[in-house]
């Protein structure tokens, strides 16, 4: 048998662009997972295992190797199956492309090349793709990807020290030492209760006000799922990011209404029914925005601690 040298099997340096580019492409056919993930987690009958090949859903038939090839097999095909010529969506592809994209911001982002740190980072990542998705699709947000980050939160947090190596609470339970796996948990913990605590209190009120749900209990178990891996002030810088977006992409979305509202108006000529109308449905109708992907948008920023995002709050550094 031969035996290979542990220098020709080794990865290169983190810190190379080499490795960046391999790490960018393991992303790539990450992405193709998580596709498999955004379609099969909500189906009760199916898992991401069962079946094990991936199939068209269209007519049932089994993809071959080459149908798999991320980006690539769907613009050799056009977007379509080979089978049944059934259209495949763009969002596929963009799924493909996103975790590349997210594998490769965190690998730029990653502190002093760790490769543990960086493992931790692109896991999360593509728990907020998936979740991200998944909440456009259904509103609704997979307990895999919440609960799951909520079991997983800890473990990482106790292995990898480092990954609150800058938080508060574990700075204070560290003392003047370095933060080991207890300081570290601690600060888990706290991340944990805050995020979903806050989410869940006002989700309470707000349903107490407009008696009607304010809060999917969804996006609190995201939003303590990600708590546990950005801990106390990246919560509160996450949360700071989800609500400014998702209030520009609101007002959007109810512009948005509001146009179709007033074109449908027109095209039926009831203008006379006027502007107050328009707003009125609008209002109602453009207010039905799933958080959660606001929500992994913050975390995500937060987690890679993009252009400093800290030091431009109120609260940071």
């Amino acid at each position: 048998m031969l035996l290979l040298e542990p220098s020709l099997i080794a990865l290169p340096p983190v810190e190379t662009g080499l490795f960046g580019a391999f790490w960018t492409l393991i992303g790539l056919f990450v992405g193709s997972f998580l596709n498999v993930c955004i379609h099969r987690f909500p189906l009760e009958d199916q898992s991401v295992f069962a079946p094990l090949r991936s199939y068209c859903p269209g007519c049932g038939r089994q993809l071959s190797a080459m149908e798999n090839l991320p980006v690539l097999s769907w613009l050799l095909q056009r977007g379509r199956c080979k089978g049944c010529s059934m259209w495949i969506h763009w969002r596929y592809p963009l799924v493909e492309l996103l975790g590349a994209a997210a594998f490769y911001v965190a690998w730029r982002m990653v502190p002093g090349g760790d490769l543990a740190i960086l493992l931790i980072h692109s896991v999360v990542l593509s728990g907020l793709i998936v979740a991200t998705f998944v909440d456009f699709d259904r509103y609704e947000i997979p307990d895999q990807v919440s609960i799951g980050g909520m079991w997983a939160a800890p473990v990482a947090s106790f292995l990898v020290p480092a990954l609150h190596s800058g938080g508060p609470v574990a700075q204070a339970m560290a003392g003047e030492a370095p933060v080991d796996g207890v300081a570290a948990l601690c600060e888990c913990f706290a991340g944990m209760a805050l995020g979903g605590g806050f989410l869940y209190c006002v989700g309470w009120i707000g349903t107490r006000i407009y008696k009607a749900e304010a809060m999917g209990f969804g996006d609190v178990k995201l939003m303590a799922a990600g708590g546990g891996f950005i801990g106390i002030k990246g919560v509160a810088a996450a949360l700071i990011i989800a609500v400014v977006v998702a209030s520009v992409f609101g007002v959007l979305n109810i512009l948005r209404f509001y146009h179709v509202v007033r074109s449908r108006q027109r095209r039926r000529r009831l203008d006379n029914r006027g502007v107050a109308e328009a707003i009125r449905t609008a209002r109602i109708v453009g207010r039905y925005l799933p958080f959660g992907p606001y929500l992994a948008l913050g975390i995500g920023i937060v987690l890679l601690d993009w252009k400093d995002v800290l030091t431009l709050l109120p609260f940071g550094p």
